[in-house]
């Protein structure tokens, strides 16, 4: 028994709603003669150092507000496209959504509405400005352009850094690192493995993980091998398919030289900064796991292994540049390559790839330190919902003298962004900044 909804789309709440959509799938429905007013899913949490961490905030916490760090406009924020949220804001306080789940269909938007004109009649606020995602796409950016208010386009990892910012009560500028799958970035491109530097009114690009090619663009996403070809390819170049690696043989013979193409030429093949990628291709390399069927399998799969395995020495990787420092880890593949070649346990392979990204990441903040001065880091994007890499990073972070801040009141994930988003957006207009 479950609440019912089709693939993708929200929960049916109303019972002629759900009798005429569900009536294919379900063989039973058990209703009752007191009406539900709203949808809302369950709320989910896992435990992080002893303490709840938010992986979707929603039935019994929603709308509890979250004081925000200074009295502001009112804002409407819609969040992005992926574990959707919103947050409107009155005065000092940010009243974060339910979950409405991912915004790539019609019903999910209207859900959005829906629960947008709800919740501002519940509250009592006439917001005096919109925020949205930088993406130009993303069905929440076309609703908040459509709603007849000044717009504010918040770049995705800005967004989480403010997030984070927000719930901790911090002011002036801070370290954002922020690691998750896909973010639109300043530049056009994809980013996802982020060094961030500032505050609410704006923010620097200090570092980010190197670049790979996602063959197939956002087919590489449902399917990780096509990310371990890549990571191989900056190894191996042309002669990828003659190496060893049972993942291979799930190319078939004519594909080959189409990928091969791909990776030499670009085509079809976005570059990415991406942390949740590198996951993905690690995840695929190893034999975990080269196909998915929901959002973040393979790194789920990567870390439930890695906490299997023994700790040791990080993998070798390369930091360049100044200024923005890139994050080079090729190095770390040929190595992983040389540990499967010789019989190394996955586990243990899996454990020092975790080590090894918290290492990175630590480097770099000690560089952005070293150049300007600041020593307070914020953890958000989705990807610190891994209890393993959050725990490795922030213990380095601590030991390293760093003032580490981590989410507790709204998740590291998307579900979080709305907040960051109308912080922004109501910084900028109490500085005169969107004239």
């Amino acid at each position: 028994m479950t609440s019912g909804n089709l693939s993708d789309e929200p929960i049916a709440y109303r019972d002629s709603e759900a009798i005429s959509r569900l009536c294919g799938i379900a063989d039973l429905f058990l209703t009752h003669d007191r009406e539900i007013h709203t949808r809302t899913d369950d709320s989910v949490l896992r435990l992080y150092r002893g303490e709840p961490l938010f992986l979707r905030r929603s039935r019994g916490y929603v709308p509890r507000a979250v004081t925000l760090p200074a009295q502001q406009t009112s804002v409407l924020a819609v969040g992005a496209e992926l574990k959707a949220t919103f947050c409107l804001t009155r005065a000092g306080q940010g009243f974060m959504s339910q979950h409405i789940g991912d915004l790539k269909n019609a019903a999910t938007l209207a859900s959005l509405e829906e629960n947008v004109r709800h919740l501002e009649g519940l509250l009592e606020i006439a917001p005096e400005l919109v925020a949205h995602d930088l993406h130009p796409d993303y069905l929440s950016t076309l609703f908040a352009q459509e709603l007849g208010l000044p717009c504010l386009a918040v770049q995705h990892h800005h967004a989480h850094m403010a997030s984070c910012m927000a719930e901790n009560s911090l002011e002036g500028e801070v370290i954002g690192v922020i690691l998750d799958g896909t973010g639109y970035g300043s530049d056009g491109t994809i980013w996802g493995g982020e060094f961030l530097l500032g505050g609410y009114h704006g923010f620097r690009r200090c570092g980010h993980f190197g670049h790979l090619r996602m063959p197939g663009g956002d087919a590489a996403v449902k399917e990780p091998y096509r990310m371990a070809l890549s990571a191989l390819y900056g190894v191996y170049g042309s002669e990828l398919f003659d190496q060893p690696f049972p993942f291979l043989s799930q190319v078939g013979e004519g594909d080959r030289p189409l990928f091969l193409k791909m990776l030499e030429r670009g085509i079809n093949s976005p570059l990415t900064s991406s942390c949740g990628r590198l996951f993905d291709a690690v995840s695929a390399l190893i034999g975990v796991r080269s196909r998915i069927s929901y959002e973040g399998q393979a790194a789920i799969e990567l870390e439930a292994l890695a906490e299997r395995g023994t700790p040791s020495r990080p993998y070798p990787f390369l930091v360049k540049g100044e200024g923005c420092h890139v994050i080079d880890f090729g190095p770390m593949i040929a190595s992983i390559c040389a540990d499967m070649a010789a019989a190394r346990e996955p586990a243990d392979i899996a454990r020092a790839f975790h080590q090894t990204v918290a290492a990175a990441a630590f480097e770099v903040c000690r560089s952005i330190r070293e150049e300007s001065g600041c020593g307070s880091v914020v953890l958000s994007g989705g990807v610190f919902q891994n209890r393993l890499l959050t725990e490795e990073v922030a213990q380095l972070l601590s030991d390293g003298s760093f003032d580490v801040h981590c989410h507790r009141l709204v998740p590291p994930n998307d579900g979080g962004l709305a907040l960051g988003q109308a912080v922004i957006a109501g910084s900028m207009a109490a500085a005169g900044h969107l004239q």
